[in-house]
């Protein structure tokens, strides 16, 4: 799925972006496309995803579960990767990166940590200066990442504006890349932002898609988490016009769609511009972005990166909600069944299963996208509220 000239999946999409970012985004235009397609790059890039980070991730046929609901039910473990998800495929391409325009300093925002996690990881291994933005509710509630970073090297600066989360976060990052731009390089997590990010992280994450295809013949469903999106548009990469598989994106409902806690863009929001790009947001009638609420801090953002929105326009991809209690059920569920703790964001994905009335030979793939260690704490809190029927 690739952008237009100006950087637009149909109607969304785009730079929005105030001319103080206009030198920064320029040179990134410029570098991205060259860098990655270069053999150098390539070789490197590959050799560490391979060797370092430990791909390809294993697709499991989680057999109890399967029986659980009668259908054929895989898992993608992008949780055994070097640092626990994904997120370590965007934030390493992006270092390397970095490192090929010259840059020293990385700065990077992260909600649920594990983007901040695996962009410390990148740079302690390249040996480049890191600093992390982080709403100072993700860093009490994701307090296990943040130890993490810091004996990884980085510096992580909590931010205590606005909601205090993903999105304040993002916005002190791109402040920060607007008065550092001779020596900075800012990793985006998602795909989201300005033009070129949404394409130049799903080109880094569509490496998941890429391996499914080797690891199996054409799947019904693929089913993922969204939040911005990564995650599962690595996953949908290489699907996205094979109309045998049907892909399924699972927003954040929170405490139900229209309990005002809610943080599913697509469901609960309208086209508008944040970050820099146009896409689907949370907004009041004025268009002033409305605070989002999710269990997962990962989630917990108020807009989905654009390909997302062209995907739900087009009909070539289908966008459901689960609460947060629907999520914590389905995390116990996989524990019990399988022996897996999964993120709270990958919970997600997995809860959708129970809204799926497939036959026993159909067969579905989760993008399991991240373990659960960061959310023991939550998972304990909510342990006596769970129902072990199964």
């Amino acid at each position: 799925m690739k952008a237009d000239k100006n950087g637009f999946y149909g109607e969304f999409g785009g730079a929005f972006i105030p001319e103080l970012l206009y030198k920064n985004q320029q040179e990134l235009m410029e570098a991205y496309i060259p860098i990655l397609n270069s053999a150098s790059f390539k070789n490197k890039y590959e050799q560490l995803l391979k060797d370092y980070v430990g791909r390809p991730s294993p697709l499991y046929f989680a057999q109890n579960l399967s029986s659980h609901f009668g259908f054929k039910i895989y898992l993608k473990r992008e949780d055994l990767n070097h640092t626990g998800s994904h997120k370590i495929n965007n934030s390493l391409g992006q270092a390397l990166m970095a490192k090929e325009m010259g840059k020293t300093r990385i700065i990077a925002e992260t909600g649920a940590g594990q983007h901040g996690v695996a962009t410390a990881t990148a740079c302690a291994l390249l040996e480049l200066e890191c600093i992390v933005y982080m709403g100072e509710k993700d860093v009490y509630r994701q307090s296990p990442n943040v130890k993490r970073m810091q004996m990884l090297g980085a510096t992580v600066i909590p931010v205590k504006s606005g909601s205090k989360t993903l999105k304040d976060a993002t916005n002190e990052a791109i402040r920060d890349w607007i008065n550092n731009a001779e020596n900075t390089f800012y990793i985006i997590g998602s795909v989201v932002g300005n033009h070129p990010y949404p394409d130049l992280v799903a080109r880094l994450q569509s490496v998941i898609s890429k391996e499914l295809k080797e690891q199996i013949e054409d799947p019904d469903f693929i089913v993922a988490c969204i939040g911005g999106g990564s995650n599962a548009m690595g996953a949908f990469y290489h699907y996205i016009d094979n109309p045998k598989v049907n892909l399924i994106g699972v927003e954040a409902a929170g405490h139900g769609l229209y309990s005002g806690k809610t943080a599913a863009a697509l469901a609960a929001g309208r086209p508008g511009v944040l970050h820099g790009s146009l896409t689907y947001l949370m907004q009041n009638s004025d268009g002033q972005i409305t605070e989002p609420h999710s269990i997962s801090a990962g989630l917990d953002y108020p807009g989905i990166g654009p390909q997302h929105a062209e995907l739900y326009e087009s009909g070539k991809a289908k966008y459901y909600s689960v609460t947060d209690k629907e999520a914590i059920q389905a995390a116990f569920l996989l524990m019990s069944k399988e022996g897996i703790i999964p993120a709270l964001e990958s919970a997600h994905a997995l809860a959708y299963l129970e809204k799926m009335n497939l036959a026993p030979n159909q067969s579905v793939i989760i993008n399991l996208s991240g373990r659960g260690d960061k959310d023991l704490d939550t998972y304990l809190s909510h342990q006596k509220d769970v129902q072990h029927e199964y």
